[in-house]
């Protein structure tokens, strides 16, 4: 009779220890036979990721039964170990202690050396870097019809292609194996000069109609004068080299000077210009009808530049905000600007803060911006008026010392108040000695004069305001 152990053998059942050895089987393994086999392999196989290990290290571990890990260490070749010599079985090639002579040797030299003995017989590899120079050949005839030349034999045209023959044209080399006891003292230039003139005529002769020639050409005045320039920078002294320095530096700090001129009356141009566009918008509002609306007359008026005084920011945005918001001065201008309208404000009786009803808003930042634009102006011309008498001072002092051309004049003190300086004809054109000067001996603002000159105009300007 068949026990319950024969039936789970039978049916293929792996039940817990427990049934096994008590021998009897239950309703739900008859049942469901796979569904405690795969719960027992899912939990023989899973296992919980360790603390500490990141995810993606964890994934790369062995946990599919598709994908088993090998059972032996396994070489692709393809990786950072260096890879092993594969000794095979075959035989090694022989090799011989074979001679061997060298085609650029004329003395037929015979030397030794090891070489495989399959390549027995052939060329020696380093031959066809034997590269030579091609020497034109020219015979009796041809010299005595177009390379005759006085200051040149025929003997020592002869020796010099024979020395370039030899040396591969190196003409350092040439000259100090030339032959002076016997011909004449030649350079190196009148060397070569000789050479390639003569390549050049044999070039012409033997070319033949219609083609393209290429003939050497060489300047021995240019390489001469070369040579010469060259032996005096090198035996220039150490006070030479010191002043070519010194001269150097001036020489950009001139060009620094002149950009930073350039930039300034950049600046000033943009200064009038806003000044002009302001002016005429102000003419231009006056002009039109009142019935029109501010919004409109703001869409309608012409762009002015930025640097037009204060640029208000716009809210346009959807959302409640308040007139007063508009009033507020953008963080574009400096805290110098900020205290200076405060004072002009202040000397003119007007609130720093009034009431912000629509008209006095928009009235308010006008005016702000207008005397912002006033305050800069002020600062261009002092800047400016500055600059001609510093320029004024040094074209005296160099007219006295006599550097612009004319007489030098004696230090006798200032001109009298009657003489009047001599205004330029402008038909005439700029004139070059100015325009030299002022690029030359015009002496950069450093930052803390050019603070100190600010200030000074500023409160200049508040004195002269505050006088009736």
């Amino acid at each position: 009779m068949a026990t319950g152990a024969d039936v789970r053998d039978i049916l293929e059942l792996g039940g817990p220890e427990g049934d096994a050895a008590a021998g009897t089987i239950s309703k739900k393994d008859i049942i469901n036979p796979d569904k405690k086999k795969s719960k027992k392999s899912s939990e023989t196989l899973t296992f919980k990721r360790p603390e500490g290990m990141h995810r993606e290290v964890y994934a790369l571990l062995y946990s599919d039964k598709k994908d088993a890990p090998p059972l032996l260490p396994s070489d692709t070749g393809q990786g950072y170990r260096t890879v092993k010599a594969k000794l095979g079985s075959k035989k090694v090639r022989p090799w011989k202690w074979m001679p061997f002579t060298n085609p650029a040797r004329k003395d037929g030299a015979m030397f030794f050396h090891w070489r495989r003995a399959a390549e027995e017989g052939k060329d020696y590899p380093f031959a066809r870097f034997n590269k030579t120079v091609q020497v034109p050949v020219y015979s009796e005839q041809e010299y005595q019809l177009y390379l005759h030349d006085d200051a040149w034999t025929k003997a020592e045209t002869d020796h010099l292609f024979d020395l370039s023959r030899r040396f591969d044209l190196r003409f350092v080399v040439i000259h100090d194996r030339y032959d002076h006891q016997q011909f004449k003292k030649r350079s190196v230039e009148d060397l070569k000069e000789r050479y390639y003139h003569i390549c050049a005529k044999l070039a012409n002769v033997r070319a033949v109609p219609g083609t393209d020639l290429k003939i050497p050409v060489f300047d021995a005045g240019h390489e001469r004068r070369r040579k010469e320039q060259l032996e005096r920078l090198y035996n220039r002294t150490p006070e030479q080299v010191a002043e070519e320095e010194y001269l150097l530096q001036e020489l950009r700090k001139i060009e620094a000077r002149k950009k930073e001129r350039e930039k300034r009356s950049q600046d000033l141009q943009k200064l009038i210009t806003a000044a002009d566009t302001t002016a005429e918008q102000r003419r231009t509002e006056r002009k039109a009808p009142k019935k029109k609306l501010p919004q409109k007359k703001e869409a309608e008026k012409p762009a002015v530049p930025e640097t037009a005084g204060i640029k208000f920011p716009d809210f346009k945005s959807a959302g409640v905000t308040l007139r007063s918001q508009r009033m507020k001065l953008p963080s574009s201008v400096g805290q110098k600007k900020i205290k200076a309208l405060e004072q002009m404000l202040l000397e003119l009786g007007v609130e720093l803060s009034p009431t912000p009803t629509e008209e006095l808003v928009h009235m308010f930042n006008e005016l702000r911006s207008d005397l912002v634009l006033l305050y800069e102006l002020k600062q261009a011309c002092a800047n400016c008026e500055y600059e001609l008498q510093m320029l004024r001072h040094r074209h005296e002092a160099l007219a006295r010392a006599g550097v612009l051309g004319g007489p030098a004049t004696p230090a006798s003190g200032p001109a009298p108040a009657s003489a009047e300086p001599a205004v330029p004809d402008p038909s005439l054109g700029p004139d070059p000695t100015k325009d030299t000067i002022i690029d030359v001996v015009g002496a950069p603002l450093t930052p803390n004069s050019r603070k100190r000159r600010e200030s000074a105009s500023s409160s200049s300007s508040v004195k002269k305001a505050k006088k009736p």
